[in-house]
């Protein structure tokens, strides 16, 4: 098992893509993907790097801004990203500040999904991700 890392300029054409994927193959449209934040303040980008991927599928996207990762997950509900949390949190031991949303009830599009992650980040952990529209803003 092992996370693919993407440019954080690339993240909002990453979810357009999991968007058109989940379109496709998802008659029913569940939950078909979620977007996990993880704040990994205190953690060497190093040991991040190493660490995490490992704990993800070979389908799961990680994308980085900073100390702020944000994980693409396929096929994965609030209860399967509630499972991933908890292996996070035992591989660092530590507790990792962290939100999730999910396509398509949290938004149909990339810029609702972000919109979304960002309202639900700044309510839960007082973080502001203005970072996200900067990479909307990249898509063009």
């Amino acid at each position: 098992m092992a996370g693919v890392a993407f440019s954080f300029y690339n993240f909002a054409a990453l979810i357009d893509l999991n968007i058109g994927m989940a379109y496709r193959l998802d008659e029913n449209r569940s939950e078909s993907f979620t977007i996990l934040f993880c704040d990994f303040t205190g953690f060497s980008k190093e040991t991040v790097k190493v660490h995490l991927p490992k704990l993800l599928r070979t389908s799961d996207s990680i994308v980085h801004y900073e100390h702020y990762y944000f994980l693409i997950m396929p096929n994965t509900d609030r209860y399967g990203t509630q499972t991933v949390k908890r292996m996070i949190e035992e591989a660092f031991a530590a507790s990792i500040a962290s939100c999730a949303v999910c396509y398509p009830s949290n938004g149909e599009n990339s810029l609702e999904l972000l919109e979304s992650l960002h309202a639900e980040v700044k309510k839960m952990h007082r973080i502001n991700l203005d970072c996200l529209y900067s990479a909307l803003n990249k898509e063009a």
